[in-house]
C-alpha cells in the first residue's frame, strides 16, 4: 500500500488490482487491473508529485498510475525473463525497482524511460528505500547502499542466515532495517557500523517500518503492531485481533486431525486448533506459514515457510513453541513432511526460494534438531512431495520449475519420481513417469502401487515402483493432496468447484466422491479423515467442515 493525496492505494493478489480507499468517506474504488488471474501487485510507492508506481508479478513490470488523470501505463520489459518486481520506490526523477529473477536494482527515468542498473546480486532485490541522495536496497543477507546516479556502491553484511525484511527512514535519512527470520532491527548510516536492537518480537516478519521522533513502529506479518523507543530500546507488541480488530477467515495452508480428535489448521503465522466436541478453538502463533503438519506423540510439528524452519508445538505445555531446526542448503519452502515412526525422524521435502531447482530431502531429529540433507537428490529438481514406503524407502516427487516456479533447464524437462533408501543413504532410482508434466504435486505409496497427482497439466497416474512402469493415467480438473484411508486412495482438487475423488485401488478412472467444496485453500486442497469411519475434515468455502466421504454412497453435493 501507499498514500497519495490523502488517499490510500492498495495492491492485491491473486487478482492484481489497484484500489483507492478514501478515509474521509470510507469509499473504496477499483482503479486498474495489471495482469490476469494469479498475478500480484507486489509493491507500491508514491513519487513526490503524487504519481503512484506498482511492481507486478508474473509480468515483471513497473506500472505508473496518475491519480490526477486516471491514466496508467507500464515501462515495458525491464529484463528478459523477469517475473518479479518485488520492490519499488520513487523520487522526482526516477522510479527504482528491485528485481528478483535477474538480481538487478534498476533506476528508470520517469520521463525518458531509460533504464540504468545500479547494482546486481544473485539473490535478487526484495526491498528498496530512497534517502536524500542514496538508494538502500535489501538482497539476501546484504544491504546495498548506492548514490542515485549509480556511484559509490557500498555493501553491508547483515550476518549469515539473515535477510532484509523492511526498510524505514528517519528524518535524517538514517535507515532502520528489519531482518528475517529472527526479527532483529538495525540502524544504518552510510559509512557507519550497524547498530543492532533487540527483536521486538522474535521470529516476526515486518511489512512496514516508520519512525516518529524516537518511536519506531513496525507492522508485522502476523497481524500485530510493535513499537520500540530507539533510545531506551524498550518495545511493546500488540496483537490487533486481541486489541479488537474484527476477526475474519483466511485461506488455509495445511490440516491435521490429531489423535485426540482436535483439528489443527495452518494459517498465516498461526495455527488454529479446533475442538469439535466442546466446541472451542484456540490460536497458536508460529513464525510463518505452516505448509505441513504432523504429530509425534503428544507434540505437533510444523514445517514453516518462508524461513524453512521446523517448529515443535507442545499442547501439554500451553502450546509452547520450540524452534527445532532450520532446513539447510537454502531450502526455505517445505512442501511436505512425514513422521517415520521406525527411526523417530521427520522427513521433509523442500524447495529453495527463487529459481533454483536444487532440492534436498532433509531428515530431522525431533529431539536434537540435527538435520541430514541429501542435496540435489533428484538431479536438477526441487521437491514437492514424499511418501514413506516399507523397508526404509522414501519415494520423492519432483518439480523442474523449482520453488519460485521458474522456467525448467530444458524445454522438454519432466518432473521425476525417485526412490531413496534411508538406510543406505542413496538414491536407488529416478524416472519421469509422464512426459511433459513439470510438477508432481503429491505422491503416496499404498499396497505396492505409487499414486501421483500432477500440478501442471493437472492429472493423475499410478505406477509400479518395482518395475517403474506406469500402470494407468488420466486427467483431473485440478490438483491437490492425496490421502490414504481405510485401504482407499483419495485426492481433493482445486477448480471445477472443488471436488474429492477416489483414485483407487483398482480404478481406471477417478470416482467423484464430493463436489461443491470451493477453491479457498491457499496451498493445496487437503483432507483429514477420522479413524474407523468415512468422516473427513475438509474446507467448504472457508469453513472447516466435517463431511461423510463414503465411496459406497452416491457423490456428496455440498450446497452450503
Amino acid at each position: 500500500m501507499t498514500v497519495s493525496g490523502g488517499k490510500i492505494y492498495l495492491g492485491t493478489y491473486i487478482d492484481p488490482s489497484l484500489y483507492r480507499f478514501d478515509p474521509a468517506t470510507g469509499k473504496v474504488v477499483h482503479l486498474k487491473t495489471f495482469g490476469g488471474e494469479g498475478g500480484f501487485i507486489w509493491s507500491l510507492a508514491t513519487a513526490p508529485d503524487g504519481v503512484v508506481y506498482a511492481g507486478t508479478y508474473p509480468s515483471g513490470r513497473v506500472w505508473e498510475y496518475n491519480p490526477a488523470t486516471g491514466a496508467a501505463q507500464d515501462f515495458g520489459v525491464l529484463s528478459t525473463g523477469e517475473r518479479y518486481v518485488r520492490a519499488v520506490a520513487a523520487d522526482a526523477t526516477n522510479v527504482y525497482a528491485g528485481l528478483l529473477d535477474s538480481g538487478k536494482l534498476l533506476a528508470i527515468n520517469r520521463s525518458t524511460r531509460t533504464t540504468r542498473v545500479l547494482a546486481t546480486n544473485a539473490g535478487g532485490f526484495s526491498t528498496v528505500s530512497i534517502g536524500r541522495t542514496r538508494v538502500r536496497a535489501g538482497s539476501g543477507s546484504q544491504l546495498f547502499d548506492v548514490k542515485t546516479d549509480g556511484t559509490d556502491l557500498r555493501k553491508v553484511d547483515l550476518g549469515a542466515g539473515r535477510s532484509v525484511d523492511s526498510i524505514g527512514l528517519a528524518a535524517d535519512y538514517s535507515a532502520y532495517v528489519s531482518t528475517r527470520p529472527n526479527g532483529l532491527v538495525a540502524r544504518y548510516r552510510t559509512a557507519e557500523p550497524l547498530k543492532w536492537y533487540p527483536a521486538p518480537k522474535a521470529g516476526e516478519e515486518t511489512r512496514g517500518l516508520f519512525l516518529d521522533g524516537t518511536t519506531l513502529t513496525g507492522f508485522s506479518g502476523s497481524g500485530g503492531v510493535w513499537q520500540m523507543d530507539v533510545d531506551t530500546e524498550q518495545s511493546t507488541y500488540t496483537d490487533l485481533l486481541k486489541a479488537g480488530l474484527s476477526e475474519g477467515s483466511e485461506r488455509p495452508q495445511s490440516i491435521l486431525r490429531a489423535a485426540d480428535g482436535k483439528v489443527w489448521v495452518g494459517g498465516h503465522f498461526n495455527v488454529t486448533v479446533h475442538d469439535p466436541v466442546a466446541p472451542t478453538k484456540r490460536t497458536v502463533w508460529v513464525p510463518g506459514e505452516p505448509k505441513a503438519l504432523v504429530q509425534r506423540g503428544e507434540k505437533i510439528y510444523a514445517a514453516i515457510y518462508p524461513s524453512g524452519r521446523i517448529v515443535e508445538i507442545d499442547p501439554t505445555r500451553d502450546d509452547a513453541v520450540r524452534e527445532l531446526a532450520f532446513l539447510p542448503s537454502g531450502q526455505q519452502r517445505p512442501w511436505d513432511m512425514e513422521y517415520d515412526l521406525a527411526t523417530d525422524r521427520l522427513l521433509v521435502a523442500p524447495a529453495p526460494l527463487g529459481t533454483s531447482t536444487v532440492g534436498a530431502l532433509t531428515v530431522v531429529d525431533p529431539v536434537t534438531g540435527t538435520t541430514e540433507p541429501y542435496v540435489n537428490v533428484l538431479p536438477n529438481e526441487s521437491l514437492m512431495s514424499l511418501s514413506l514406503g516399507p523397508d526404509g524407502i522414501v519415494y520423492l516427487g519432483g518439480d523442474v520449475r523449482g520453488g519460485g516456479g521458474g522456467d525448467p533447464a530444458q524445454w522438454n524437462s519432466a518432473a521425476g519420481v525417485g526412490a531413496f533408501d534411508l538406510n543406505a543413504k542413496k538414491l536407488l532410482w529416478e524416472t519421469d513417469p509422464v512426459a511433459g508434466n513439470q510438477t508432481v504435486q503429491d505422491i503416496k505409496v499404498h499396497n505396492g502401487v505409487l499414486y501421483g497427482v500432477f500440478k501442471r497439466n493437472a492429472g493423475w497416474f499410478t505406477m509400479n515402483p518395482q518395475t517403474r512402469q506406469v500402470l494407468d493415467r488420466g486427467t483431473l480438473p485440478g490438483y491437490g493432496e492425496i490421502e490414504v484411508h481405510q485401504d482407499k486412495v483419495f485426492t481433493s482438487t482445486y477448480f471445477d468447484g472443488g471436488k474429492v475423488h477416489l483414485l483407487g485401488p483398482g480404478l481406471t478412472d477417478p470416482q467423484v466422491i464430493a463436489t461443491g467444496l470451493g477453491d479457498e485453500w491457499y496451498t493445496n486442497p487437503q483432507l483429514a479423515f477420522e479413524p474407523g469411519s468415512w468422516n473427513g475434515w475438509a474446507l467448504v468455502g472457508r469453513d472447516l467442515s466435517r463431511l461423510r466421504l463414503d465411496p459406497a454412497c452416491p457423490p456428496l453435493t455440498v450446497t452450503s
